[in-house]
């Protein structure tokens, strides 16, 4: 597992090998391999037979990170804290053997495997794009704890070190070496080892600032009276942004303001006390079954077609040069493809293209891309007026606006010049794909994918399958939402698919609590306490009023006789009345004035009174979440979706159901199956029908 290789400088290179893994990991039971290894480390010290340490990868990763199989499962608090302790022995013997160590980062290090090269003296990175280095702890739940948050604090202070530890992102070398969380990059291999035999050859002894007397933390300690102003604001900062509903990101923060006040073996137990409470908190638990468990379901494959192999997209066809369509062509340039993007003139295609250029421009001010790497990419992408340029390309994307007639057009126009085993997909929100794929010549390789605005940030795509499309089509429209490095979700063709579909919902209800005389401004703060992104009667007017109402009809249309009017509905025609269609059209339950902030309408309460005084804010935020869990159990139980994983990565990525809730399945697990199937009654005898629970959940199936 560690190979040792000592030259004729007396530096010797470690390099992790693990047999049979594809990434090398570090959990505590590894750890027992490496004190051996150190140990004798020091005896070669004593004879002065050791130079320094370069620590390496021969795999594709430096270290991968923890054990997340390890840390999922049900422990004690002690057994999770001593976890941390072995593993910050190791980390602490790694830089006190007096003799420099070099972490020669030849792969991706993330979380502990960034740990370990931060307890190395000196840090040089392979200069290769797909490298990153980073702690994203924080998107689980959690937070570095076997001394990581120290030494970031230590490396570059507090304020500084706070947004690298609590975003959760991980760094590209040249952002790596911006932020100064490595030392040197290294344009190849060879060029790595040498520069981490230079430093070593140049430092007579390796120590940490904080086994130094008289070291202090860049900027100073959290008591240092001219930090007292910064650590309030951060602390404000902190609570409004995540409204107490993430416990790691103000675990860390604590961890850095009371871990400056105390020497380094201090302050990392406490770092590991922190760690150890938020690996037991909920929160994590629930971070954890969406992000790391369903997450890994989802990347294996679990709901695509099996029978058919890899499909490897090579070049592909974009038809509507409009945001959505050049946000699409982007997320596909910068995972290595080709693409052609057609529109009906030339001119109005070319500035599908300028939004491209305008957007990478912005990564390169952000430091994530390189001007090479930019053009790299435009010479990737050509436009054009014609189906003709699609006869090469491997997939064709339509995305243009939602008319049927419109989609149907531009579906034949491509046909013609498409060989037999070129994809046509739709990139509808509400046009089922089966009625669009009635005017394909191919209706088996007719497919939904429906990506969401911004289509080059948004990490789902929803595969929508109509009637006719074949598995094998399902099968290679997976692999290209992976190829592009984004999360399918396989759907049932029906109305609003499945994200919009529940979505709807949490807008109606907010609507509903308008028409029963809440106040607006009371919905909308209410919504985003509970965790929501946006407060509903906004994303109303993101989506536009008529799309609510035209998903509503379309329920309608589903359920037939069974179909129970909402009563958000009157409030849905009284907009349409008064000519309130929604953000595109400058007016809906909000305002849009120019160069000013949105703000709700003014008149909304003279159409809708304020009648209720008697305000009871946890119904309504149980109202506003209940609805659209339920909605995504009834979509299980209709087989609109068919896994927990893709109900839960949906509803996080799809429309913005609260991360730390753990995704609407997750919810019930959270919230308590027989307490949730009670709550339900409740709110079913007060409010109405849409409360009833699917037979489904008072089964074994689901949770």
């Amino acid at each position: 597992m560690i190979h040792y290789r000592k030259d004729t400088d007396n530096i010797v290179t470690l390099t992790f090998d693990m047999k049979e893994r594809s990434h090398n990991f570090l959990n505590h039971e590894i750890a027992d391999a490496f004190f051996p290894v150190l140990s004798y480390l020091l005896k070669e010290k004593s004879k002065r037979k050791l130079r320094g340490v370069i620590l390496t990868s021969a795999k594709r990763t430096f270290l991968a990170g923890g054990d997340l199989e390890y840390l999922f499962q049900e422990r004690s608090p002690e057994e999770f804290f001593t976890y941390t302790i072995i593993l910050g022995k190791l980390f602490r013997a790694f830089e006190s053997p007096g003799v420099p160590v070099v972490a020669a980062i030849n792969g991706r290090a993330v979380g502990t495997g960034f740990e370990l090269a931060m307890a190395c003296h000196h840090r040089v990175m392979l200069d290769e794009r797909k490298i990153r280095v980073g702690f994203p702890e924080v998107k689980y739940g959690l937070m570095p704890g076997n001394g990581g948050v120290i030494r970031m604090m230590w490396t570059l202070g507090i304020e500084k070190a706070l947004p690298i530890l609590t975003s959760g992102r991980t760094y590209r070398p040249q952002e790596a070496l911006k932020a100064g969380i490595v030392d040197d990059l290294a344009k190849d291999k060879k060029e790595l080892f040498l520069k981490a035999k230079e430093y070593i050859l140049t430092v007579e002894e390796g120590r940490r600032p904080w086994d130094v007397e008289g070291e202090e933390i860049p900027g100073g300690s959290a008591n240092a009276p001219h930090n007292l102003g910064m650590i309030a604001t951060l602390i404000a900062e902190m609570t409004a942004k995540y409204k107490h509903h993430y416990p790691a990101p103000m675990a860390i923060l604590n961890t850095l303001i009371e871990g400056s006040k105390v020497d380094f073996d201090t302050a990392s137990r406490i770092e590991s006390r922190y760690y150890t409470q938020l690996l037991l908190s909920q929160e994590a638990k629930n971070m954890m079954t969406a992000f790391w468990k369903n997450m890994t379901e989802m990347q294996e494959g679990a709901s695509r077609p099996k029978g058919f192999g890899r499909f490897r997209p090579r070049k592909v066809g974009i038809v509507g040069a409009g945001r959505m369509g050049s946000g699409i062509a982007l997320a596909c340039l910068r995972n290595g493809l080709e693409v052609v993007m057609k529109d009906v003139s030339k001119l109005v295609a070319d500035r599908g293209r300028d939004y491209v250029n305008n957007k990478l421009d912005e990564l390169i001010e952000l430091h994530r891309v390189s001007p090479e790497y930019k053009q790299e990419l435009l010479a990737k992408i050509s436009t054009t007026d014609t189906s003709r340029d699609f006869e090469d390309c491997d997939l064709v994307i339509e995305a243009v606006f939602e008319n049927i007639n419109v989609k149907r057009k531009v579906n034949k126009e491509a046909e013609i010049h498409m060989d037999e085993f070129t994809l046509f997909a739709t990139n509808t929100i509400s046009i089922p794909i089966t009625k669009l794929a009635e005017s394909s010549t191919r209706p088996e390789n007719y497919v939904g994918l429906h990506f969401f605005p911004p289509a080059e940030s948004v990490p789902l795509v929803e595969i929508i399958r109509g009637k006719k499309t074949s598995d094998e089509t399902l099968a290679r429209a997976y692999d290209f939402v992976h190829a592009i490095k984004k999360t399918p979700i396989i759907v049932k063709d029906g109305w609003g698919f499945y994200a919009m579909r529940v979505q709807n919902t949490y807008i109606l209800e907010g609507i509903t609590m308008l028409l029963e005389g809440i106040s607006p401004a009371v919905i909308e703060n209410l919504g985003r306490q509970a965790g929501m992104p946006q407060g509903p009667l906004a994303l109303a007017d993101d989506m536009s009023v008529k799309i609510v109402q035209e998903y509503e009809n379309q329920a309608s249309e589903h359920y037939g006789q069974k179909y129970i009017v909402h009563p958000a509905v009157d409030a849905l025609k009284k907009m349409l009345e008064l000519e309130r269609f929604g953000e595109y059209k400058k007016g809906g339950f909000y305002e849009y004035p120019e160069k000013e902030e949105a703000h709700l309408w003014s008149e909304l309460t003279e159409h809708f009174p304020n009648k209720r005084t008697d305000i009871n804010k946890d119904k309504i935020m149980e109202r506003l979440l209940f609805c659209q869990v339920l909605e995504a159990v009834w979509c299980l139980q209709e087989k609109v979706v068919k896994t927990i994983a893709e109900a839960n990565l949906g509803s996080i990525y799809g429309w913005g159901f609260p991360k730390f809730k753990g995704g609407v399945i997750q919810f019930i697990n959270d919230y308590g199956k027989e307490d949730f199937i009670k709550k339900c009654g409740e709110l079913e005898k007060e409010f109405g029908q849409r409360f009833q629970v699917p037979k489904i959940l008072k089964g074994d199936k689901i949770v």
